[in-house]
């Protein structure tokens, strides 16, 4: 499982290999200077906090560095075992029969893969993100990534399909023995209601691409 001090771990290593400190790193970043500092990696009354994708998205591009090679630094040690590659699934194409079985997990072959820290969950996806229905949390061309063995909370944003091939992503605000009640994250959709007959499954979005 991708813990806390594995990412922070990996962007020392990324300043060190480019002859920074991380607060340096930060600066050529465009970030203010103390985003990486030590002491901005917990809150006042200490609890983990953890880089944004888009922080991290703007160190790779300063460096030049690829998401593969991040990866790589993750870890006490980096090798095999840190990533897995994880196929990635149009959003379009995950309303469609065929792309998924009965457990929610993707089926057939073909598709294309990106490489991300180990999740501790084989058969976690990707879907990219088609449309505004998800704004403004998630973009037209964003990629977010599921994990189907991801334990779901109140409050998470999930990707649900119904037994009728419907593909959705939203906020889960309720779930009980009957019923499904989902947000929806762009508030210009209406929220969702379902019976807990009509789900065929539910996954949690564990990260996105922003």
């Amino acid at each position: 499982m991708l813990k806390h001090s594995d990412i922070w771990r990996a962007i020392d290593r990324l300043a060190a290999q480019n002859g920074l400190s991380a607060s340096g790193l930060a600066r050529r970043a465009g970030l203010d200077p103390t985003t990486f500092n030590k002491s901005k990696r917990t809150t006042g009354d200490g609890k983990l906090r953890w880089p944004s994708t888009e922080s991290i998205a703007k160190v790779l591009e300063a460096t030049s560095a690829s998401l593969g090679e991040f990866v790589s630094l993750i870890g006490e040690t980096s090798g095999p075992g840190t990533v897995q590659r994880v196929p990635v699934i149009g959003y379009a194409q995950a309303g469609s029969a065929g792309y998924f079985d009965d457990a929610g997990y993707p089926v057939g072959a073909g598709w294309d893969e990106l490489l991300f820290p180990s999740l501790g969950d084989p058969h976690a996806y990707a879907l990219e993100v088609s449309g505004e229905s998800m704004e403004p949390v998630y973009r037209d061309g964003d990629t977010v990534i599921v994990s189907p063995a991801a334990q779901i909370r109140r409050g998470d944003r999930v990707v649900v399909r119904t037994k009728g091939g419907e593909v959705m992503a939203k906020q889960l605000v309720r779930e009980s023995a009957n019923k499904i009640e989902l947000m929806s994250i762009n508030r210009a959709h209406p929220d969702r209601s379902l019976p807990r007959n009509e789900v065929a499954w539910m996954a949690r979005i564990v990260w996105a691409s922003q």
